[in-house]
């Protein structure tokens, strides 16, 4: 019998939580995810700040295994989701978010502001991504090759396959 997979999605943006903007992000990623065989519940949709923090925090206590926020990782003064997340990160990865940078920076040099934070609280995977739909493809491209090599090292495995 197969263990069911879970993930989540954290959507940071003020206006989206207050009902006056639309989030294109979070059905996005919540589908990539389904692809990848994890159940996801809908997108948790919060505002900028403090929220993102309690968003994760309960997330991680129901033991999801994968948690992408979008959104907050820009400069302006409510832009906190990296603030919010690296505290709760045992293992930061700073090659994935280097990595987002440089495949988004041929189409936009906005690219480089991004601030995210990719890493591992516990066992579960979390990684903070823009807010836009772009960065967001250029996220999940990033992660298609190595999530599932990621979560299987976490939890013990070599993950290795031959070369």
């Amino acid at each position: 019998m197969k263990t069911s997979r879970h993930a989540a999605v954290v959507v940071a943006s003020t206006s989206a939580a207050a009902g006056t903007a639309q989030d294109k992000t979070g059905p996005m990623i919540a589908r990539w995810l389904a692809e990848r065989g994890f159940e996801v519940p809908g997108p948790v949709v919060v505002a900028d700040g403090q929220p993102v923090r309690f968003a994760v925090d309960n997330l991680l206590a129901d033991d999801a295994q994968v948690i992408i926020v979008t959104g907050g990782t820009g400069v302006s003064p409510d832009d906190q989701s990296p603030e919010m997340v690296a505290p709760l990160l045992d293992v930061q990865l700073p090659g994935i978010i280097e990595a987002i940078r440089r495949r988004g920076e041929p189409n936009t040099p906005l690219s480089i502001i991004t601030r995210g934070v990719a890493g591992f609280a516990g066992s579960s995977f979390v990684i903070t991504l823009p807010g836009s739909t772009g960065g967001v493809k250029d996220g999940l491209a990033v992660l298609d090759p190595v999530l599932e090599h990621l979560l299987t090292q976490r939890c013990g495995g070599t993950g290795h396959g031959p070369r």
